[in-house]
């Protein structure tokens, strides 16, 4: 199984950061994760509410559990709530089916982790983690 290093978890992170500041987001906090929900890297800009953590986390959880894009729970969870509301319910209540919440794939497909990023509109938060995701060469499937 292909795996995401710690030093390319860091590049995502800092690469959603330029694009943030790029575009003039809110201060973001930004998360990876590993296949198994595990985080692998956290940080958060000056400025950023400490409770983001948390938000980001979610985010991205629900991301690796599911194998579903935040901005595809969020469709999921318009037309059928009831999915959304027991998947929560069976990953304990820790997914914010938001866009924001992106897959980290290499270019085979494969899964390597998840991105959570809080701090500006979901849909903003969504462009900016793309673009760190992008500009380490792996694919975001957001």
């Amino acid at each position: 199984m292909a795996e995401l290093s710690l030093s390319r978890s860091k590049r995502i992170i800092n690469a959603t950061f330029v694009k943030g500041k790029a575009l003039g987001l809110n201060p973001l906090s930004v998360v990876v994760l590993d296949t198994g929900g595990h985080v692998k890297a956290f940080e958060r800009q000056d400025g950023a509410s400490p409770g983001r953590f948390a938000v980001a986390q979610a985010k991205a959880y629900g991301v690796v559990m599911l194998g579903m894009p935040g901005s595809a729970q969020m469709a999921r969870a318009e037309s059928q709530p009831y999915f959304i509301v027991t998947a929560n319910a069976a990953l304990d209540g820790k997914m914010i089916p938001v866009p924001g919440g992106v897959l980290i794939q290499n270019e085979r497909g494969q899964t390597l982790g998840a991105l959570g990023v809080t701090g500006d509109s979901s849909d903003n938060d969504l462009i900016a983690a793309v673009a760190g995701i992008e500009a380490t060469g792996l694919v975001a499937k957001g």
